[in-house]
């Protein structure tokens, strides 16, 4: 594992042009890891920390597929969205930052140590805080408006009412980037907040393809026949390809699956760009 910290001052060469003009000022941070990713164009993946197999599955696929289209995923190393939005960016070859909410050095939550190793070797871990410092509830709120000042975009996947991804957006919004939030269950309270941002004026990311458009990246499609695909998207798939276009409620009854959790893999499907919607039909987008 890479363990060399390196502390960038503001006014220093590798000091991120981003991160100049953020409020309150950040004066130096402290890395380890690859400092040449913070001259990449960067996309904040983000949500709460307990989350709905939903969310776990459509952020790994958004961090798939912006590491794909070469925009580097930055996050915040917590557990649930942020962990996945990371392992999808890893998993498909692209880069990562993390933006930690203590030193550059102390690994939090313990549990993400796999990820926090990957990380420092494949990637680049951050922090405004000197080497050491513990983590401290202020501190996480505060590290948020640095993702905000990196990323040219920001999604938030799954979110509740009290998410601090939330903080995330707002601070975002107010420096004048887009704010992209995913549909959900009007039923979750993993959604409760990304159904808000939608409702505020947020963009609702239905194709993770207008993410990556917006950013000015080029989509990519996945090596490897569908080998991101669960067993049953994989039979979605197979009925959408022996009857062409279907409804929602033909799939359900076809695969006895509830309307509530067909609209889910459908999202998924479509979110990695194997299907499309148009007036309630159903249909393959990619082969």
């Amino acid at each position: 594992m890479a363990e060399k910290i390196i502390e960038i001052k503001k006014g220093d060469k590798l000091f991120p042009e981003a991160l100049k003009t953020v409020v309150p000022e950040v004066k130096q941070i402290y890395c380890i890891g690859n400092p040449g990713l913070l001259d990449t164009k960067m996309a904040a993946v983000a949500g709460s920390r307990k989350c709905s197999e939903y969310g776990k599955k459509t952020a790994m696929a958004i961090g798939s597929a912006l590491g794909r289209a070469g925009i580097t995923v930055v996050s915040g190393m917590a557990k649930g969205i942020d962990n996945f939005g990371h392992q999808g960016v890893l998993r498909s070859g692209g880069n990562a930052v993390a933006v930690l909410g203590c030193g550059v050095d102390v690994c939090y939550p313990a549990d993400n140590r796999k990820l926090y190793e990957r990380l420092a070797d494949e990637g680049l871990i951050l922090s405004e805080y000197p080497p050491g410092t513990r983590p401290m509830p202020y501190m996480f709120p505060q590290r948020n408006r640095i993702i905000a000042g990196l990323s040219e975009a920001v999604c938030i996947v799954e979110a509740g009412t009290g998410s601090g991804a939330l903080i995330t957006a707002e601070l975002a919004a107010d420096m004048g980037k887009p704010v992209y939030a995913v549909p959900g269950n009007i039923t979750s309270p993993w959604s409760l907040g990304t159904n808000r941002l939608i409702a505020d004026g947020a963009m609702p990311l239905v194709v993770v393809e207008d993410l990556v458009r917006e950013l000015g990246g080029v989509s990519v499609a996945e090596e490897g026949s569908r080998n991101d695909l669960s067993e049953t998207e994989r039979k979605v798939l197979q009925v959408l390809e022996q009857h062409g276009e279907v409804t929602l409620e033909f799939l359900c009854r076809n695969l006895s699956v509830n309307p509530v959790d067909m609209n889910g893999i459908i999202m998924i499907l479509e979110m990695k760009g194997y299907v499309a919607v148009n007036f309630g039909k159903i249909f393959i987008a990619k082969f």
